[in-house]
């Protein structure tokens, strides 16, 4: 992390009373592989991360709940991450996993709701990002499941690439009945890259009220290791100018972060660049927008 941020960051300054970080993960290496962690770049990932790891840290930044999203897509993964949620105070919420393409999704939601912490199930995703058509979204078997998510009284958060925006945009305008939930802001061009109508297809999807995004992942878009808050500003800048703080919530990305930042500069970096924002915003982007798409 650069020293710009110890530098124009006060940490000492009075933040929310109750701070929710709405997006970070867990896993266990002996447990199940995490297959998407491949090559040197990610190599300081390939070690378990626990709750008893995060506590401490999310203590230490002031951070009171967490929402716990799922990692791979292997229907094991999220009646572990109920159970842990069941167990543990800090989790306020577990956003799932199940195939959206299955005929039984409804029945499979059913029983996730029906385990120990199924309470605590506030939404699903699926590694779209992950999917070689760029209009998997669209696929009337996705729909079918998307249908079941709304009808759950669930919301869906959007994992995807920048190209794939679009197919967002037009899924969500068909389901308005389902809120989704861009997660790290639908991958933004932090670090250069080939001309992109990013900034544009985020304006279309905040349009559509059925939608929110998390300030999530940005660190990690940016580069690794050169990486200050003022390359995340426009950006920043542009989501709120897009869909405002009320539909706008922080994650930390953790422990995918630690590839750029600890947690406590992430939660920082969060709270530095909205701290031109009134004391009721920024307690939207830090709490109040999670509470309520999520009902936590």
């Amino acid at each position: 992390m650069p020293s710009t941020l110890s530098e124009t960051t006060d940490l000492t300054e009075p933040v929310p009373v109750t701070t929710i970080d709405a997006h970070q993960h867990v896993w266990d290496l002996s447990v199940r592989d995490q297959e998407w962690i491949t090559g040197p770049e990610l190599a300081s990932l390939r070690y378990n991360f626990t709750l008893d790891d995060l506590r401490p840290q999310a203590a230490a930044a002031s951070v009171d709940a967490t929402v716990l999203v799922q990692t791979i897509c292997v229907r094991e993964e999220t009646p572990e991450y109920l159970a842990l949620a069941a167990a543990d105070p800090l989790v306020a919420g577990v956003v799932g996993w199940t195939d959206l393409t299955s005929p039984a999704v409804a029945d499979a939601l059913a029983a996730l709701r029906a385990l120990p912490g199924g309470d605590r199930l506030v939404g699903i995703r699926h590694q779209v990002q992950g999917e070689d058509e760029a209009n998997w979204l669209l696929r009337p078997d996705v729909g079918r499941g998307l249908a079941a998510v709304a009808s759950a009284g669930l919301a869906y958060d959007l994992v995807l690439r920048p190209e794939q925006l679009p197919s967002a945009v037009a899924v969500a305008r068909q389901r308005p009945e389902l809120t989704f939930v861009l997660d790290h802001l639908g991958q933004p061009p932090i670090r250069p890259r080939r001309p992109d109508t990013w900034a544009a297809d985020l304006a279309a999807l905040a349009r559509l009220p059925n939608t929110v995004a998390k300030l999530s992942g940005l660190v990690t878009e940016a580069d690794l290791h050169t990486w200050s808050p003022a390359d995340l500003r426009p950006f920043v800048s542009v989501a709120l100018e897009a869909f405002g703080p009320e539909r706008l919530m922080f994650g930390s990305d953790w422990p995918v972060c630690t590839l750029a930042a600890d947690y406590e500069q992430v939660v920082a970096v969060g709270r530095e660049l909205v701290a031109d924002l009134s004391e009721h915003e920024r307690t939207a982007v830090f709490a109040g927008t999670a509470a309520r798409v999520y009902g936590l």
